[in-house]
Formats: structure tokens, C-alpha cells, sequence
């Protein structure tokens, strides 16, 4: 077996910029990758918190996961397979994961599509086209998010989705009276991207002026609509709701793959998608969704999805020098 000592710079760059492009909340791009010879290593950064948001680094971890997914992709392009162990080092529990390049191998066609998709991904949070996501190309996603621990179940029945509605509303008066989750909010949008250097946080012109469940980050302005009007809304997207069987950080880790994965397989076939998290952090939602759907499992990320009713802007990116680490 080859064994790699290091990577050229050509090769660290293609690295950098695949995990760039990965999704994470508020776009904060915790994560940094360190060199430890040819082995890769994923290292969460908690000094990034989003302590009104995300109080237990739930979503961060799995922002990390979509980022395995992308660093992972990237070694199978540049002729690797690769062999990941997530947290593999019990003294450091930053590490997330690690990569190492294993046997060479040529990327398969599905690691090729979803490569070319990297790049076209974006957060759509405004509302889709009118034209429906066909039965089977929602199961397709299903069975993509499919892996050990993790599922993503379609949410389309009616009843379900009255349901969906009534918690979202919740979660959104909830979220708008939060005077210290309207504040962090704040602190992460991104009112003047001209003179805006750190490339991270949410672009204000990405974000619609309107209401639920589109851009699902509620503002003390969002116009709420109620629950029927909402159900109807939901009508016209394709939700899934991911879900795990324990809620530990490697569940977290793994959700976060599972979702990049789909992610990219949604984009590669046309459609556009975001993610909402934050009502899932209001403990009595995430019950709630639990026992009314019936889920065999912990809900980490709803999921909405269908076609683009117009461009979807690119979100602000770190400088490949900030997400190196040492041994670079």
C-alpha cells in the first residue's frame, strides 16, 4: 500500500477550496484542516459559538459533517480512497475526524457528480418554482441520505404537514421574541458585503424579505403568516426531515454527512435546496415533532427542497490561509 507523507501545493489547494464551499449555520465555517503528513485532520473550532442559536454545538458538529463530505470528495478526485475515523484522538476531542489517503483509485462517477456540484451548491431561501419533485426522485434523496444511523424521511402527508406548520409558527414567535437570539442574528448578517472581509456570516441581500418557512431565520420584521397559510406554503416544497438513532456528536458528525450528500445528488439533478435547524433547538418542538410524526429517531435538520425560481446568490467565504491549520 502507498503510503502518503504529504500533499503538494496544488493538491492542498483543491483541498481547502472543496471544504470552503461546504454548508454550516450562519456560515460560519467552523472548521480548520490540519496536516499531520498525508493524514488530514478536521478540526472543529469552538471558538466559534452560537451561544442563543446553537447552546449545545449541535450544529456546528454537523457543519463539520458536511465539510468531511466535501474534504472526503476531494481525495477521491485527486486519486485516493480515502479511510476516515471520526474522532480519533480521545485527547483531542476538537478533531472531528481524520482522513487518510488509502489505495489509489479512480473517483467513481457519483463521487464525480457530486464534485462538479460543490461549486454550484448554495442556500436557496426564497421560495421555489411551482413544479413539483417527482415521487421517486424524492426517495432517490432518501436512499442517499441512507447510512448507518441516519434517515431522511419525506414529510408530505397532509395531516403531517398541518402539524409541521403549527410548530413552525411556534418556534417562529418563539425566535422573534428572543431579544438575545434576534442579537446574534444580527451580529452574523452581512449588511455592507463590499467592505465585509472575513467572508464569513449570512449575506443580507441572500436572505428574503418576506416571511416562513423560506428563509426560516425569523427577524423581529419577518411578517409571520399562520399555520393554514403556512401548511399551504409547505404544500409547495419537498421536505425531509433527518433523522438519527442516538444524539451523540458522532450522530451529530454523521447527520452532517448524510445531508451534504443529499445536498449535492439534489443539485447535481437540478433542484436547489436549504436546511432549518433553529426550531429544532426549541426543546418542546423537538418533542412535539417526535410523537405527532411518529419518528423513529432524533430530528437533527429539516431539509426543504425543490426547483429555482430564479439565480441563488453565492455566500461569503473565509481565505484559504484562515482554515489551514499546522503542518501546512
Amino acid at each position: 500500500m502507498e503510503r502518503r507523507e504529504n500533499w503538494s501545493t496544488g493538491e492542498t489547494e483543491v483541498l481547502a477550496r472543496t471544504l470552503l464551499r461546504a454548508p454550516s449555520v450562519h456560515n460560519t465555517q467552523p472548521w480548520i484542516l490540519e496536516f499531520d503528513g498525508g493524514r488530514l485532520l478536521l478540526i472543529e473550532r469552538r471558538d466559534l459559538t452560537l451561544p442563543e442559536h446553537d447552546p449545545l454545538g449541535r450544529d456546528r458538529v454537523i457543519s463539520c459533517g458536511a465539510a468531511l463530505t466535501n474534504l472526503e470528495l476531494a481525495v477521491r478526485v485527486l486519486g485516493y480512497a480515502p479511510r476516515t475515523e471520526a474522532f480519533p484522538e480521545p485527547g483531542r476531542p476538537e478533531v472531528v475526524a481524520s482522513v487518510t489517503p488509502g489505495e489509489r483509485a479512480l473517483p467513481s462517477a457519483d463521487d464525480l457528480h457530486r464534485y462538479s456540484a460543490i461549486e454550484r451548491r448554495r442556500s436557496h431561501r426564497r421560495r421555489f418554482a411551482g413544479r413539483p419533485v417527482s415521487r421517486q426522485r424524492i426517495g432517490e434523496l432518501a436512499d442517499t441520505a441512507a447510512s448507518a444511523g441516519v434517515e431522511a424521511r419525506p414529510i408530505r402527508d397532509e395531516l403531517e404537514l398541518v402539524r409541521v406548520a403549527e410548530l413552525l409558527e411556534f418556534a417562529a414567535e418563539a425566535h422573534q421574541h428572543d431579544h438575545g437570539y434576534q442579537r446574534e442574528l444580527a451580529l452574523w448578517t452581512i449588511r455592507d458585503e463590499v467592505s465585509h472581509r472575513h467572508g464569513v456570516g449570512l449575506a443580507a441581500t441572500a436572505l428574503p424579505p418576506g416571511s416562513l418557512p423560506w428563509a426560516g431565520l425569523v427577524r423581529p420584521s419577518t411578517a409571520l403568516p399562520d399555520s393554514v397559510i403556512l401548511t399551504h406554503r409547505l404544500t409547495e416544497e419537498t421536505l425531509l426531515v433527518f433523522l438519527t438513532l442516538d444524539d451523540t456528536r458522532h450522530d451529530h458528525l454523521a447527520v452532517g454527512q448524510a445531508v451534504q450528500r443529499t445536498w449535492l445528488d439534489a443539485v447535481d439533478g437540478g433542484l436547489v435546496g436549504s436546511v432549518l435547524t433553529q426550531p429544532l433547538h426549541l426543546p418542546e418542538v423537538r418533542s412535539a415533532l417526535c410523537e405527532d410524526l411518529e419518528l423513529a429517531g432524533f430530528p437533527q435538520v429539516l431539509m426543504r427542497l425543490g426547483y429555482p425560481a430564479g439565480a441563488v446568490p453565492s455566500s461569503p467565504r473565509r481565505a484559504i490561509d484562515e482554515i489551514l491549520g499546522r503542518g501546512f
